[in-house]
């Protein structure tokens, strides 16, 4: 049972990748040149349809409708691109908040050091005292 549970999930998981990735893939073509050429057409056959034929209140009908559904999908990808950006700007952040602990870190090393340093030279300096005043200087 628990099998059957978790191939289910699996299965489930791939086809929410896969629309994840179709999402991606229209995002990045509804926000290129060519989508504004192809949308560009499409407006311009549309308004020359009654030109053949067909009536002018329903080619603004179908536009209409047309139009209203592309918005909805065009709000739901924005705001999906939205929250995935988001998601990598609160990992960025946490990173840089990793970081500057790291630094954090460093520094009190580098001023550990720097006093081992001083004591190794009021070290130096004594040893230094002691050998001039062997030395009768």
């Amino acid at each position: 049972m628990a099998a059957q549970k978790k191939k289910k999930q699996k299965k489930q998981h791939r086809a929410v990748q896969s629309v994840e990735r179709g999402a991606d893939r229209a995002t990045q073509w509804i926000g290129s040149t060519h989508s504004l050429i192809v949308h560009t057409m499409v407006f311009i056959a549309a308004f020359l349809l009654p030109l053949f034929g067909a009536t002018f209140d329903r080619v603004l009908l179908v536009l209409t409708t047309f139009l209203s559904l592309e918005a909805i999908y065009l709000a739901i990808f924005i705001q999906m691109t939205v929250n995935k950006n988001t998601a990598d700007i609160e990992e960025i952040q946490e990173d840089v908040e990793d970081i500057a602990e790291d630094v954090e870190e460093i520094q009190k090393d580098v001023d550990e050091i720097q006093e081992d340093v001083d004591e190794i030279q009021e070290d130096i300096e004594e040893i230094q005292e002691d050998v001039d005043e062997q030395t009768g200087k």
